[in-house]
């Protein structure tokens, strides 16, 4: 069986998506004498939190995600990220081929969460590779898989998914409410006559806070 390897080389966000998208590079190298016509590949890719340190204010953003940073140890493990799956053309040696991942900012997601909460630095992410290999041989095309042990690393920027976020979303975040919340909120914001949503929520998190400190 062919031995293949995946390098994750480069992101950037792909500002003319109708959706926030990252485009990552991956280059995919054979032996020298692989020369596939196509490989139909899939991937995996994780979050790995426990490969990186936090600084204390992120650390309070993670709280809901994993606990207290002494919990951190048992506590903080790998997060699926997502799914992606693409056809690599054919190619003799290795190849670089783009791979796109549309992200989301809803904080009910696991990962919309993780990203949120950091500052700079960077998101380390595994990429574990599973897929098809087709070759041309003396009999006709033939099959193989991708072995199940290919995987790579990745250390994705933060500011590059905070741009990208900033593109889509500037200056605000996404969040989903229950349609009786909404209802109730709404009520709220037109008794009190606030000119945004933004404006009515501030006033109920001001109330919660008198009422913590009396």
């Amino acid at each position: 069986m062919t031995r293949w390897r995946f390098e994750v080389v480069g992101v950037r966000p792909e500002l003319s998506a109708v959706t926030p998208t990252l485009v990552f590079r991956l280059r995919v190298t054979g032996a020298a004498e692989a020369a596939p016509v196509a490989i139909a590949l899939r991937a995996q890719v994780r979050l790995e939190p426990q490969r990186r340190r936090y600084a204390p204010p992120e650390g309070e953003r993670l709280y809901e995600l994993f606990g207290d940073a002494s919990q951190w140890g048992d506590s903080m493990k790998p997060l699926l990220w997502t799914h992606a799956s693409i056809v690599v053309p054919g190619f003799s040696g290795s190849t670089e081929v783009d791979v796109p991942i549309g992200c989301t900012y809803d904080f009910d997601v696991a990962s919309a969460k993780y990203f949120h909460a950091l500052e700079e630095g960077e998101i380390p992410l595994i990429w574990l590779f599973s897929g098809s290999v087709l070759h041309r041989g003396e009999r006709g095309l033939s099959v193989e898989p991708v072995p199940w042990d290919c995987e790579a690393t990745f250390g994705l920027p933060v500011r590059t998914w905070r741009a990208m976020m900033d593109h889509f979303f500037p200056g605000s975040a996404w969040i989903r409410l229950r349609r009786d919340s909404l209802e109730a909120l709404h009520r709220f914001r037109g008794r009190g006559a606030y000119a945004s949503w933004d404006a009515a929520i501030a006033a109920l998190l001001a109330a919660a806070a008198d009422g913590r400190a009396s």
